[in-house]
Order: structure tokens, then C-alpha cells, then sequence
């Protein structure tokens, strides 16, 4: 059992600095997690639209158009791979942001991304 007497030797001070340096070493890659998320919709599917004008192809197929967002995805993780610093938490992060990026692709592929579609037939029918 517990000596209760001693019990504020738990909370001391060295304690709780060390509780909160021990926290803010473990990584959150919560910003990376929206960037991806969102990366499609902002980046992607926006960039495809655009690179279709221009190359004056006004009735790309829905796999054609799905490939070139996911091209434009994929330079996210080779630009990502160029600008991190060499480091145990740089290669942490970028593996766990391909995984989010690769799942994000995958999405695309099979349809399921709600924003490349909208964006897909928006383009194909009013342009």
C-alpha cells in the first residue's frame, strides 16, 4: 500500500518539467494530418483543373483526370522528402506522411474522394 504521507513527492516540481518536456518530445503530426487531408481539394484536384485548360482538353475521362490529381499529390511527398531536415523525427514524420498520403491516393483512385469528383464533373459539364 501506498505511504499517502509521501505522496506530494510525486507532484514535485523536477516532476512536472520533466511530464511536459517528455510531452512535447512526443510527436504530433496533427498539422501534416490536415495538409494531407485537405491537400486534393486545395492543391490537387485545383492544379488538374487547371493543367486540363491548358492543355485544351475539355473532356478528360475520370481516370484521367483521377491520375493527374494524384500526380499532382505525389509531389507533396517529393517536395516533403527534399525539405525535411536529417533526423529521426524527419523520417518518422515522413513516413507516417506518405502512409496518410498513400491512403489519401487511394481514395482518389477508387472514387471516393467527394471533392475530385465534384471538381471532375464541374469541369466536364460547364466548361
Amino acid at each position: 500500500m501506498p505511504n499517502w504521507k509521501f505522496s506530494y513527492e510525486i507532484f514535485s516540481a523536477v516532476n512536472i518539467t520533466l511530464f511536459y518536456l517528455y510531452k512535447d518530445m512526443t510527436m504530433d503530426y496533427f498539422e501534416m494530418e490536415r495538409v494531407i487531408e485537405e491537400l486534393a481539394k486545395n492543391y490537387a484536384a485545383p492544379c488538374t483543373t487547371t493543367w486540363f485548360k491548358v492543355s485544351n482538353n475539355k473532356n478528360p475521362s475520370t481516370e484521367q483526370y483521377r491520375e493527374k490529381v494524384v500526380e499532382f499529390m505525389k509531389q507533396f511527398e517529393a517536395i516533403l522528402s527534399g525539405q525535411l531536415p536529417s533526423s529521426e523525427q524527419s523520417t518518422s514524420c515522413l513516413a507516417y506522411a506518405k502512409k496518410l498520403l498513400h491512403a489519401q491516393i487511394s481514395l482518389i483512385r477508387r472514387g471516393n474522394n467527394k471533392e475530385v469528383e465534384r471538381r471532375f464533373q464541374y469541369y466536364v459539364n460547364y466548361n
